[in-house]
């Protein structure tokens, strides 16, 4: 399946809150929608959900609007959506029903992903008796207990120890695997890097990169480069006396000095005076950047984010 949104607008009263979001991605692939809060990430999301409808623009499966009640979409919501005074395995049998499941059916599967999370101790117990982690498991369950092929995962990662945090990338590798379209939001960009081949950041409601986590970084250059080297200082003084007409600026970092090149392409220089330099060094490497560093420089350069705005 080819999934896509093109040219999302949508305001609320004076407020736009989208301008012109359009992203793409297929079945067995997860594609992160990020962006800092009060970007406009929960709206998307709500449209494509069809809780409201965008203004102007298409969510599109296969190249024809999606029709909400035809496709199968489970969603994790950051925020808790479940009932903590009712009984846990009751209510997951419930919102398996809302999804057309027979009521043996949604047993069937609500105990076995509370099986294979772990949880199936406490199917009968209320919601309110689990810790933070384990309702955030049992949110899970409701998401998947339909077998959905269009999976959305609005901060999956939220307040789970690691052993719990490692049951879940298990869980989300499966779904890639298995074909589905997954959807991954969230802030947290060591998960986004390790599953999503693609990704688009929201600014302001405006999509301001977007594309293939590869590429971006290729697309970044290669003007940074760390000198690996106990003698840091050394390594410092000798960047600022003595290779001025190649490097821009140099910094300690924890395994020596990261330095930027004037000019893409410098880098030869670079070798060769170091390997003259008489400095002790373990190496010469480009620095690749993370996608927290290509996060920040896309959402940075103003600070008037809508804090406490109803929208991530």
């Amino acid at each position: 399946m080819q999934f896509a949104v093109e040219g999302l607008h949508k305001s609320f009263g004076q407020k736009q809150v989208l301008r012109d979001v359009s992203f793409s991605t297929e079945s067995g692939k997860a594609f992160g929608l990020l962006g800092r809060n009060g970007a406009g990430k929960t709206t998307t999301i709500r449209i494509i959900m069809d809780v409201f409808p965008a203004d102007s623009g298409k969510v599109l499966l296969d190249g024809a609007p999606m029709v909400r009640e035809k496709i199968n979409i489970g969603y994790l919501p950051e925020e808790r959506g479940l009932y903590p005074k009712v009984n846990i395995l009751e209510q997951l049998i419930y919102l398996g029903r809302l999804q057309g499941m027979t009521a043996h059916d949604a047993k069937a599967n609500s105990m076995k992903w509370l099986e294979r999370l772990g949880m199936e101790e406490h199917a009968n117990k209320k919601l309110e008796t689990l810790s933070k982690g384990n309702q955030q498991k049992i949110q899970l369950t409701a998401a998947l207990i339909s077998d959905p092929n269009f999976v959305i995962l609005d901060e999956p990662f939220s307040g789970l120890d690691p052993v719990n945090a490692m049951l879940l990338k298990d869980v989300v590798r499966e779904l890639i695997n298995s074909g589905k379209i997954v959807l991954f939001s969230s802030h947290q960009m060591n998960y986004v890097e390790e599953f999503c081949d693609s990704i688009a950041i929201l600014h302001h409601g405006e999509i301001v990169l977007s594309g293939s986590i590869r590429e971006l970084r290729r697309a970044k250059g290669r003007s940074r480069w760390l000198i690996q080297t106990e003698e840091t200082e050394k390594a410092l003084r000798f960047c600022r006396e003595s290779l001025s007409d190649v490097v821009k600026n140099a910094h300690a970092v924890k395994e020596g000095a990261a330095v930027e090149l004037l000019h893409e392409g410098g880098e030869a220089a670079l070798f060769a005076a170091v390997s003259t330099s008489g400095l002790i060094v373990d190496g010469v490497q480009l620095i690749t950047p993370t996608l927290n560093d290509i996060f920040v420089e896309a959402t940075t350069g103003d600070d008037d984010e809508a804090e406490g705005s109803e929208d991530k």
